[in-house]
């Protein structure tokens, strides 16, 4: 929905897509504060958690669709919108990187200590247990933590606005980069219909799909992971700074592999890259230096997957422009559903690792877990990550748009504008010999 109300925004002094940003970025921080914000009621919590998480994430999408669609607004050149996907994603990454250990050193200064629970291995009385354990703890470690947890909501959020005032300062969107307006008014269902059923995009998404879920519940227990089936309770942080630095780091690399050797080989290589390591991680015994070079190894793969994918889309809007010349003004549509399938992921990813700890076992802030426990984290960070994987490969290997293609896509596409501009040249001609 947030594609399609781009896309018919008009065109304002400030662009089509900047206002967007402009207006959603101060109550996406007020949200984002609030979120971590615990209100002094007894009833009413949960909904009002729900409410500003879910105002959160919907800000946040007025964000990031057209944020991310400006990397069409900004030039047609291919290699130079390849190259913009290249520092956009570099920039992502490492400001996740700065979130991570933003968030990781302030809340880490307080010590919250596991819970030992003589009721541990007895899954029936368990939550009985965790629950009378809970009632004792510390009140004012508790305190020490919702502080320590609003200090960096209010650091982070600093970082959004400052980021974003870089943003609005220092892009201009180019009106002639793209067609903005279309010849007749297209409705949201037309719009859509159009975009999903042009293939080489359903492929695409359905790669990006279940590569991004792959990730994302690698990303999302390996801290768990490396808590308590590695052992490694005071390295966890370190270990995830590694994966997020490495991939900050390697994401250059593979925009110059990229365009040295192809897209779609580029994509084989980065994303099963991880898969050998992925098996030596659960299959070695518990060794930190090993558990480093995992790390390390995960972050040159999780960053062909940020990137790649974002730089196969803009190639595939161009194919999409050859094939209904006369239909414009459809890109942030097609980044839209990119946005929505991350969060989509994002939701699985924590819905299957929710369910499947939950059933297993998992005692919260525990000191240690149940071996069936430390078997479904192997599962989550190695066996259903692999899995997922070699699905998306094959998905890629469907993927028809390869680097002869994308040449011949652009040159139809210059062939096209000349044309478009030759015929306005001479109907302004026709107009003044009228006049």
């Amino acid at each position: 929905m947030v594609g399609f109300f781009i896309s018919k925004t008009p065109w304002t002094r400030f662009g089509r897509l900047m206002p967007w940003i402009m207006f959603s970025t101060p109550f996406a921080i007020i949200s984002y504060f609030l979120i971590w914000f615990v209100p002094d009621i007894s009833t009413g919590q949960v909904m009002w958690y729900l409410v500003f998480y879910c105002a959160f994430q919907t800000l946040v999408t007025c964000f990031h669709v057209p944020y991310s669609a400006l990397t069409m607004f900004i030039s047609r050149e291919q290699s130079e919108r390849d190259s913009a996907t290249a520092y956009r994603m570099t920039v992502e990454v490492l400001g996740t990187v700065l979130g991570t250990a933003i968030q990781g050193q302030i809340v880490g200064k307080v010590d919250t200590p596991c819970i030992e629970s003589p009721f541990f291995f007895s899954l029936t009385n368990s939550s009985v247990a965790m629950e009378e354990l809970n009632m004792t703890h510390d009140t004012e470690s508790l305190t020490d933590t919702r502080n320590a947890y609003m200090i960096a909501a209010g650091v982070i959020g600093g970082l959004y606005i400052l980021c974003a005032l870089i943003l609005l300062l220092g892009v201009k969107e180019k009106r002639e980069s793209s067609e903005l307006q279309s010849d007749e008014p297209v409705s949201f269902l037309q719009g859509l219909k159009l975009v999903m059923n042009h293939g080489p995009y359903i492929k695409l998404i359905a790669g990006f799909l279940f590569t991004s879920l792959a990730f994302m519940l690698l990303e999302g227990n390996f801290a768990l992971f490396c808590t308590y089936t590695l052992g490694f309770r005071n390295e966890f942080q370190n270990i995830l700074l590694a994966i997020m630095l490495s991939a900050t780091l390697t994401i250059p690399f593979w925009q110059w592999f990229l365009t040295r050797f192809g897209k779609k080989t580029a994509v084989y290589m980065g994303i099963s890259s991880a898969i050998p390591f992925l098996i030596v991680v659960v299959v070695v015994d518990s060794n930190l230096f090993v558990t480093y070079v995992v790390a390390v190894a995960a972050g040159i793969s999780v960053a062909a997957a940020f990137l790649l994918p974002w730089s196969m889309l803009p190639d595939v809007i161009d194919d999409f422009k050859l094939q209904h010349p006369n239909s414009h003004g459809h890109e942030a549509i097609f980044f839209s559903f990119y946005v929505f399938f991350t969060k989509f992921t994002a939701g699985v990813s924590l819905g299957i690792s929710t369910l499947s700890l939950d059933f297993a076992g998992y005692q919260t802030r525990g000191c240690s877990q149940p071996d069936q426990v430390n078997f479904t984290l192997k599962m989550l960070v190695s066996a259903v990550p692999v899995g997922l994987i070699l699905l998306s490969l094959l998905l890629f290997k469907l993927y028809p748009i390869d680097e002869e293609k994308r040449r011949k896509n652009k040159k139809a596409l210059q062939d096209l504008r000349e044309e478009s501009n030759s015929s306005s040249e001479s109907d302004n001609t026709e107009l003044a010999s009228i006049v």
